[in-house]
């Protein structure tokens, strides 16, 4: 098993041309996204969203979709 590479590990790996070349097939989302949803939160429920998204480099928006899938399988559950 490899260990996670901190964010500066992985600049230095991935400046390196022969770590650039994609390995295997590409990766889809899993469906469609939809119409766009416009959302507004308070500056500082937005700097902790941000806060939590960088920590999972993961985008604002990829991190708000999983926050909402995963408290609708939890009502579900």
């Amino acid at each position: 098993m490899t260990m996670p590479m901190t964010p500066d590990e992985q600049h230095a790996f991935y400046a390196d041309p022969a770590n650039q070349t994609p390995k295997g097939s590409a990766v889809r989302r899993r469906a469609p996204l939809g119409d766009p949803v416009p959302v507004r939160f308070p500056a500082d429920l937005l700097d902790k969203v941000r806060g939590a998204a960088a920590a999972d480099d993961r985008s604002v928006s990829s991190w708000i979709r999983r926050a909402v899938e995963n408290e609708l399988e939890r009502e579900l559950a």
